[in-house]
């Protein structure tokens, strides 16, 4: 019998893009956060490796990220870049 998942896997997060378009609920894996209220940075680093990654395969360029936020937070302003 399969062992039964956790609902706390993965932390969703939403993502614009510099060049305005937006993807939501990119999930990131919740074992990477410490309690550090610096989740958005980390989320972003784990969120631009997973586009180089799927860029990669696409044989396209990454775009790069304006905002990144938890799915149920306030939304940053435009070009409030997160501490990398």
């Amino acid at each position: 019998m399969a062992k039964p998942r956790s609902k706390s896997e993965f932390v969703l997060f939403n993502v614009v893009y510099e060049d305005g378009s937006q993807r939501s609920n990119r999930r990131v894996a919740a074992e990477l956060f410490d309690g550090i209220d610096d989740d958005d940075a980390i989320a972003r680093r784990v969120i631009e490796e997973q586009d180089r990654e799927i860029a990669e395969k696409s044989g396209n360029a990454p775009l790069a990220i304006d905002r990144v936020w938890r799915v149920g937070a306030k939304e940053p302003k435009p070009g409030m870049r997160e501490r990398a």
